[in-house]
């Protein structure tokens, strides 16, 4: 009796360090990680939609989004509220953490049951195996999926990010196409006037042959860019509904502002400061946990080498006779034809290119911070120039030509024909400032997220055509 209970005591003890490892992992702090990470005011819309509440909670943010015009930021939020890969991206948290919370815990039990006959006598075999093993490698086995983790944490932070920088360069092109649209009508409609006028002249015989054409050609181009402007406004909308996670009526509800903000006042400073935070840049974090994971890994690779496995187990035999025999076996698997260096000689090269892969990742990080800051100064510089120095000269010869206009000093056609010269520099002021606002999103991106990103802004939305007159 007093073997029995030794036996049930002993199987207790294991049962309960078999349990001992069994504690959840909330995903309630690697999501706050994340937010801390991706940063801004729209980190708090982040939210895992994993119940029918949840799913209420987030309609009705987006449907107060899509109440009023929306703003830069907001279509940020947006994107993080609606977007379905960031939900995508959120759940890979959660199975990298239910990885880690498999490394915690024990391999399950083998539990044998054996009967055995010769001639009257019948044995009964019964074995319950552990990998002792396992056991003694579960702390270093759960400091590398906590790396996995924390890995996996920055590498959903870098592409969330990127997902809301991609939104605000989509909002920015979204409205600044529809601007133009709009600016593009109205020349198209007085570019009518003109070849209206133009055509009633030439019925008099009040205007050349060659005036005539080219007043035609001009209101000809401006309905083409019309249209070039329309449908650049159309493929601009709909990249941002994309993006927003937008469909069926709340696509349709989607309403922008009437134009871009203005520049600010004084562009962003290239300062030391700048050239540190690319360190704690998003991807250069995670190289390092690879870096650091890997080594740990190769570490238990070299350790384990030899000892593929090592099994325990608490045997009772008996036989039909009333006979009974207890005891224990140990299971050890020599290492007679695979000396594990092959995986060893894998480990240490998976090293090497986690290690060049990380310094490379730094290299290109100093280098696209320069080059955006440049594109971003560039663009301000650019815009700059417009607003304060192109587009008040040909106001000013403008007005000097209305001057000119009413008294009778030049005709009609000569005043359009300096007008459609103000119309093209207002109009390249607006693609400057767009150029700009996509520049300041590619430099925050290069500061924060990293990765591939252009610095070349896209081409003009839609320029007017070029003058007609005389």
């Amino acid at each position: 009796m007093a073997r029995h209970t030794r036996a049930r005591q002993g199987l207790a003890v294991v049962l309960v360090a078999l349990l001992a490892g069994c504690a959840s992992v909330s995903p309630d702090g690697a999501i706050a990680d994340v937010k801390q990470w991706v940063g801004g005011g729209h980190a708090g819309a982040l939210k895992p939609v994993v119940s029918e509440a949840d799913e209420r909670d987030r309609a009705k943010a987006v449907d107060a989004l899509l109440s009023k015009p929306l703003g830069a930021d907001d279509a940020v939020r947006l994107a993080m509220l609606n977007n379905r890969s960031v939900q995508a991206k959120l759940a890979q948290i959660g199975v990298a953490q239910a990885e880690l919370a498999q490394a915690s815990r024990l391999e399950n039990p083998t539990l044998s049951f054996g009967k055995l006959r010769s001639g009257d006598e019948v044995e009964y075999e019964r074995a319950f195996r552990i990998d002792i093993l396992g056991v003694l490698f579960i702390p270093w086995r759960t400091a590398i999926e906590t790396r996995k983790v924390e890995q996996e944490k920055l590498r959903v932070a870098g592409d969330i990010t990127r997902i809301a920088l991609d939104t605000r360069k989509a909002w920015v092109n979204a409205v600044a196409a529809e601007q133009s649209a709009r600016y593009m009508a109205d020349v198209n409609e007085a570019a009518e006037a003109s070849a209206t006028l133009a055509k009633r002249m030439a019925a008099v015989g009040n205007f050349s042959k060659l005036a005539y054409a080219r007043e035609q050609a001009y209101y000809a181009e401006a309905t083409a860019q019309l249209a070039r402007a329309r449908q650049a406004a159309i493929v601009a909308r709909e990249q941002l509904i994309r993006l927003s996670g937008l469909a069926g009526p709340d696509a349709r509800r989607l309403a922008l502002p009437e134009r871009l903000p203005d520049l600010p006042a004084k562009p962003r400073e290239f300062d030391t400061a700048a050239q540190t935070a690319v360190q704690n840049r998003l991807d250069i974090q995670m190289a390092k946990h690879e870096v650091s994971g890997l080594a740990s890994s190769l570490g238990l690779t070299r350790s384990t080498g030899f000892v593929n496995a090592l099994e325990t187990s608490y045997l009772r035999n008996s036989t039909n006779d009333g006979h009974r025999s207890r005891g224990y076996e140990l299971e050890l698997q020599l290492p007679l034809f695979d000396w594990s260096g092959a995986k060893v000689a894998r480990a240490e090269a998976s090293y090497r290119i986690a290690f060049n892969r990380a310094a490379e990742i730094g290299i290109n990080a100093e280098s696209e911070l320069r080059t955006s800051y440049l594109g971003y100064r560039s663009a301000y510089d650019l815009a700059k120039h417009y607003r304060d120095e192109i587009v008040p000269l040909r106001k000013s010869i403008s007005e000097e030509n209305l001057l000119r206009y009413n008294g009778m000093l030049i005709g009609v056609f000569e005043l359009l024909a300096d007008a459609r010269e103000q119309v093209g520099s207002v109009n390249a002021y607006m693609d400057a400032l767009r150029a700009f606002w996509v520049a300041d999103a590619n430099l925050e991106m290069a500061a924060t997220a990293g990765g591939p990103t252009s610095q070349q802004t896209e081409g003009p939305i839609g320029m007017p055509p070029a003058s007609g007159g005389h």
